[in-house]
């Protein structure tokens, strides 16, 4: 009995506090108020994932995050409601303070999300491995109208609604390139640096697949937003 009402008190002070932060009665910082704007120069959190999934229907709340990521990003128009895979909101990515290996299609949560991998990310991990930055990246794609797997039947991949990313490799400063196929096999620095990339991607996506997955991923790392949450 103890232990329940001490769990009611607990979710009183929760909703108190909540609601104080709602009406601006409380002051959070902006990374820990559910109800700020999602900023890409602030470190990813737990409320990271959920910051992001409201960016998918609010294009004014995508172009504040957006306003923050450093990417240049173009809006497109929203395909017909009757094409097999619709999509809503969604964003022709060129580019930003890294180099694309070509632009590709995104969701404002895939984009943002790739802005905070960047940044928080793939930055940190080229500069603790090889002391210099990563100017571009390597992609196989995001938007694919495909089933999982390219099955004939199943569930739609995250590729259907441009809410993934296939990456293939690296670009260093000093011109050096670091592939997922070649260099993840490897017992040397491209291989820890590849390790390191794959687990700071787990901050902001939701599901990040790399070689250890399967045999389907041993050429690239497949980064989405989607509902569910994997990192391996």
């Amino acid at each position: 009995m103890r232990v329940l009402k001490g769990f009611l008190w607990l979710g009183l002070i929760a909703g108190v506090a909540g609601v104080g932060v709602w009406r601006g009665w409380l002051s959070l910082p902006p990374q820990w108020n559910p109800w700020a704007p999602l900023d890409v120069n602030l470190a990813p959190n737990l409320l990271t994932r959920y910051k992001l999934m409201a960016l998918r229907n609010d294009p004014q709340l995508c172009d504040q995050a957006l306003a923050t990521s450093g990417l240049r990003v173009a809006r497109q128009a929203d395909s017909p409601g009757n094409a097999d895979c619709p999509l809503t909101n969604v964003l022709r990515v060129q580019g930003g303070e890294i180099g694309l290996s070509s632009s590709f299609l995104a969701s404002c949560p895939l984009a943002v999300a790739f802005a905070l991998f960047e940044r928080h990310a793939l930055q940190p991990a080229s500069a603790a491995v090889y002391g210099q930055k990563v100017t571009r990246v390597d992609h196989l794609g995001s938007f694919a109208c495909r089933n999982m797997y390219g099955r004939e039947s199943g569930a739609r991949s995250q590729h259907a609604t441009a809410s993934a990313l296939d990456i293939a490799g690296f670009r260093l400063a000093d011109g050096r390139a670091v592939s997922v196929l070649k260099d993840w096999p490897r017992n040397n620095a491209d291989a820890q640096f590849l390790r390191q990339v794959r687990d700071g991607a787990c901050d902001m996506f939701s599901v990040v697949l790399s070689p250890d997955y399967n045999a389907a991923h041993r050429n690239h790392f497949h980064l989405d937003v989607g509902p569910w949450w994997i990192c391996r």
